[in-house]
């Protein structure tokens, strides 16, 4: 082995969503580390390929077809060859599905509860949250080759944008939710709160299936005046750094890298009992956790922060300092390095 472990980082992933900005952010923290020299093996992407060949790191692009896309599977596997990695980090089902067993550690990362047959083949795992660590043992995975390691947020200074920005009151509590639209995310849930509080306006960033339903929703509550909906947004920083309160309705949330987002950014949150939420969040301390899918439940929360913002500010606070002990960049970066290190000595 030379003395920097060779690492392949590899994503099939979707143009934008929340697994592929943590993927890019995971490439360019661990970038930074001298030990190891990386290797981006993802789908072509013209936000995603220019940022990780900025951070100094090689690019191969691939399609990711299906199964019967031979040609394809044959350059993946050729470039990993040609590579000869120590270390392969796999990211969700299309990734870990198609890279096969080599001359290598092959480690699958799993950011939700998936169907285990994707992940059978691995050398070892790792669980974004314990609750699918405990998926994985339960699964069948022996526990020592199982691995809790979190994801931290994107760690860069931001401005808040205007108030009045999208056409908003300033003299209103302001409200931000964020993520795909998407059944589990629960945003109807969100809605159906949100006609519960007086006054308040929602800032809704993210795009899916879901949007034209929840647009009918809004127009059967009489909420077409006070819900903005963004579409996908790159600046989801930059808005909580501007709401109130933070809300996370999600009906089924692997861990909720949203959550720690809020956490690094100061803003209060409010979030349902899903599975990264539930465990994530210390209610009371961190932030609030009410029941999935009651919107009264959810209502009473935000209403509970909006009219106590020193409770509000203290939450933020408290989870502002748990982030930063034990979420942050170089915290989690540190025990991905660790890990690379040991499983490289074993080869």
């Amino acid at each position: 082995m030379s003395s920097r472990i060779k690492v392949v980082q590899s994503l099939a992933g979707a143009e934008v969503g929340g697994a592929e900005n943590y993927y890019t952010r995971m490439v360019c923290a661990l970038a930074e580390r001298e030990e190891f020299q990386q290797y981006a093996f993802t789908r072509p992407n013209s936000f995603r390929v220019p940022r990780l060949e900025q951070a100094g790191v090689e690019v191969n692009t691939f399609r990711f077809g299906g199964r019967f896309d031979f040609v394809d599977h044959w350059q993946y596997r050729q470039a990993l060859k040609k590579v000869a990695p120590d270390i392969v980090l796999a990211y969700m089902n299309r990734a870990s599905s198609l890279t096969p067993n080599g001359d290598y550690q092959l480690i699958c990362r799993l950011g939700h509860y998936y169907d285990l047959k994707y992940y059978r083949h691995a050398d070892y795992w790792i669980g974004i949250s314990k609750g699918i660590c405990d998926h994985l043992i339960k699964g069948g995975m022996p526990a020592e080759k199982v691995f809790h390691i979190p994801n931290f947020a994107e760690e860069k200074s931001v401005e808040s944008i205007a108030r009045d920005s999208f056409d908003t009151p300033t003299d209103k509590p302001l409200l931000l939710a964020a993520g795909r639209l998407h059944v589990n995310k629960a945003f109807d849930t969100l809605l159906q709160s949100l006609a519960l509080i007086d006054d308040a306006i929602l800032w809704l960033a993210g795009d899916g299936p879901e949007e034209g339903a929840l647009k009918r929703l809004c127009e059967e509550l009489n909420l077409s005046d006070r819900v903005r909906f963004l579409g996908w947004r790159n600046d989801i920083a930059s808005l909580m750094k501007t709401a109130d309160i933070f809300i996370c309705p999600s009906r089924h949330e692997g861990l909720g890298s949203i959550v720690v987002e809020s956490w690094l950014h100061n803003c209060s949150i409010v979030a349902t009992n899903s599975q990264g939420p539930g465990e994530l969040i210390t209610h009371g301390e961190t932030g609030l956790v009410t029941p999935v899918d009651d919107e009264k439940a959810l209502a009473d929360a935000i209403q509970q922060l909006l009219v106590d913002p020193d409770a509000a500010k203290r939450l933020a606070d408290n989870a502002n300092k748990l982030y930063y002990q034990s979420y942050s960049k170089k915290v989690i970066t540190d025990q991905y390095s660790d890990l690379f290190i040991n499983i490289s000595a074993e080869r």
